[in-house]
């Protein structure tokens, strides 16, 4: 990218509509799928490119996306996942949802961070 001495972002990064294409995609994905771990591997990889395939259709400018797909089992246990950024508060953000069945959990998080 050519420099632009622009400091910060034009628009803010869309996390409403980010966080509709995450509860969209996997809903539609996940929504009638049972546990099966080969299955999840894939879906995984699945999932978070069709993610970030139309979050970049936003056309949101000077942001480099990060798209992380979690799938697990769900068996009676509970999970904690933490994520540490280091990053601007003012430009920089995350966008997250979780999809719950009787059988698995799926989490999605996409991270926009602001190139200058």
């Amino acid at each position: 990218m050519e420099n632009t001495y622009q400091l910060g972002p034009t628009k803010p990064f869309p996390v409403a509509t980010v966080n509709h294409i995450l509860e969209d995609v996997l809903t539609t994905y996940l929504q009638e799928a049972q546990y099966d771990p080969e299955f999840c591997r894939q879906m995984t990889k699945t999932i978070s490119e069709v993610i970030k395939t139309q979050v970049k259709e936003l056309v949101i400018p000077r942001y480099k996306l990060i798209v992380i797909v979690y799938i697990g089992q769900r068996d009676d246990q509970s999970i904690v996942i933490g994520s540490r950024c280091l990053w601007n508060p003012k430009s920089d953000t995350v966008s997250s949802y979780t999809f719950k069945n009787s059988t698995f959990f799926a989490l999605a998080n996409v991270y926009a961070v602001y190139f200058e």
